[in-house]
């Protein structure tokens, strides 16, 4: 892979070491680190409650489930991208269920070109997610921003009889005239009337 500044961490849920072993070379420490191991579904879900990881690979079926539903439950309630590895004969039923998830399925037996690209193509997919998750969070941070203002302005407006209008515009003299955020200023005005 091309140099790069980010390591994505890897999880690869299987039974069979020769899965294991075919995948490592594919997977360099420059480029995907850590790289963690988990031998059925029990033990991924256990790795998976401690570690937030960006990419899971799934090689079906494990001894305790086939993984279909362990791979669902990691696209709908983590950013990591998953990589399900399933037997020819089942690809087209099981990717029909899990494709709607985000879910990327692959068909057994299948080459290491293959396998390299659908990493790219993960790791890709969770650079987008990670910037959505970022937009996501700063959206989050402004919606708060102008909770705070509006809980300090209605408090203004209660204590001090201002009108809205005369409210905002406190706020906003406050945090110029202190050099400090909006938000600090509101923080500061309901510690004060509060």
């Amino acid at each position: 892979m091309v140099f790069q500044e980010r390591t994505y961490s890897v999880l690869i849920v299987t039974a069979s070491e020769r899965f294991t072993d075919s995948i490592m070379p594919l997977l360099p420490m420059t480029d995907y680190w850590p790289v963690q191991t988990a031998s059925s579904v029990a033990e991924a879900r256990r790795w998976l409650a401690d570690t937030e990881f960006d990419i899971v690979l799934i090689n079906t079926p494990l001894p305790d489930d086939f993984g279909m539903h362990l791979a669902i439950d990691i696209c709908t309630g983590s950013g990591a991208g998953v990589l399900l590895l399933v037997k020819n004969d089942h690809y087209n039923e099981i990717y029909s269920k899990v494709v709607r998830y985000g879910v990327i399925t692959l068909s057994k037996p299948t080459n290491r070109q293959m396998v390299a690209q659908n990493l790219r193509i993960l790791c890709a997919t969770r650079e987008r997610i990670r910037q959505m998750q970022a937009k996501q969070a700063t959206v989050e941070e402004k919606i708060k921003e102008i909770r705070l203002v509006n809980r300090a302005k209605w408090l203004l407006i209660e204590c001090l009889n201002m009108t809205e209008a005369e409210a905002h515009r406190y706020i906003e003299k406050q945090a110029m005239d202190l050099r400090i955020s909006r938000r600090e200023a509101a923080e500061n005005i309901i510690k004060t009337y509060k």
